[in-house]
């Protein structure tokens, strides 16, 4: 009796011991799968330290007598057609929509700057969504609307808008425009949604960017409300 007694238990024991076995190995599956599953909630922003400048004219009005004077020490002779603009490689280097920013259809220019120009533009690109993420606020790119400019582009500019000037800094690859008006948005590569970030939001953060750079002496910056962009001049 006695034996068959703790047989009983023993077969009860182990049959509480398999269930608690079970239970525990699909809690761990089911804390595994739970970790493994991406947040696909919408991202929302939480701004913060977001100052933007005192005066868009005030902090950003080198004129164009200021950035001409850099540009032409420092930049490439003026070109006269695109063609002309393959005798320049080596001097000049090709830009591309990046990580760091996008780029309209440069119907106007041609996408070439020369190296301090370039890098100018990396760390602009890189800064922007640097200072976005510290500010709570979700990642967007800048947006390049003018880059280098023949002088063929600018008599055909000429024709549609009044303030193209032949004697403009875009000649000589250190000048670029970028839009402070629309901003390309970086979306989650996993389809998670990210909340909107307001083209206003992005401009403030933009120009303190500038701001910083400016007074860093790595480049004159002019303030363009009619064309809705800030025209950067590299030193």
């Amino acid at each position: 009796m006695f034996i068959v007694l703790q047989s009983l238990i023993h077969k009860r024991k182990m049959k509480l011991f398999s269930r608690a076995c079970c239970a525990l190995y699909l809690f761990a599956a089911f804390s595994l799968c739970a970790c493994g599953e991406k947040d696909m909630s919408m991202k929302m922003n939480n701004p913060r330290n977001i100052r933007g400048v005192i005066s868009y004219k005030r902090s950003f009005g080198d004129l164009n007598d200021v950035q001409l004077k850099t540009a032409k020490k420092i930049g490439i002779r003026p070109i006269n057609s695109r063609k002309d603009a393959d005798d320049m490689i080596g001097r000049l280097v090709e830009i591309k929509p990046c990580d760091r920013y996008d780029m309209d259809s440069l119907t106007h220019s041609i996408p070439y700057l020369i190296p301090t120009a370039s890098e100018l533009l990396d760390t602009i690109g890189q800064n922007f969504l640097d200072s976005l993420e510290n500010k709570g606020l979700n990642p967007n790119k800048v947006i390049v609307t003018s880059v280098t400019r023949t002088k063929d582009d600018v008599k055909r500019l000429r024709r549609t808008n009044g303030n193209a000037s032949m004697n403009s800094c875009h000649f000589y690859g250190t000048t670029f425009d970028v839009s402070w008006k629309r901003f390309t948005k970086v979306e989650d590569p996993d389809g998670r949604p990210m909340q909107d970030v307001s083209a206003d939001t992005l401009k403030l953060v933009l120009a303190e960017v500038l701001r910083d750079l400016r007074k860093s002496d790595k480049c004159y910056v002019k303030y363009e409300l009619k064309q809705g962009c800030f025209h950067i001049t590299a030193r």
